[in-house]
């Protein structure tokens, strides 16, 4: 015989109460994620907060926020983006001091070659 007045209440807010905590979770993982300035799309924000990807695209309100705020990255330039920026720019310099030290290098090696040719010259005149 089925019961004709089941009572669902606390069913329905544990179900309640578990969703909010997962909310919370998430948003948490979100503040978390900008304060550290990682990359945010739907794959970092389940992996940080520990949910599931169809979780963040089953409620709109989440899917929107984490839409919302990839779309804001993509007009910002990341930490690894201004490094590699930076290297491209400084790399001609680099390259010309790297060049300049090479010719230096190269210099005083002749020199040297110069100085001990003169040198073995004079100790072999010493043996005759």
């Amino acid at each position: 015989m089925a019961n004709k007045n089941p009572n669902t209440g606390p069913l329905l807010r544990s179900i309640e109460d578990k969703k909010q905590k997962t909310f919370q979770k998430v948003e948490t993982a979100i503040k978390e994620m900008i304060k550290q300035h990682k990359k945010i799309n739907f794959n970092s924000i389940a992996e940080e907060s520990g949910v599931s990807k169809s979780f963040l695209y089953k409620y709109s309100e989440i899917r929107s926020r984490i839409e919302t705020l990839r779309s804001q990255e993509e007009g910002l330039v990341t930490t690894k983006q201004a490094k590699r920026e930076m290297s491209e720019k400084s790399k001609d310099v680099i390259i010309a001091s790297l060049r300049k030290r090479n010719k230096n290098l190269e210099e005083e090696n002749r020199k040297l070659k110069e100085q001990l040719k003169v040198e073995w010259a004079a100790i072999y005149k010493e043996i005759e």
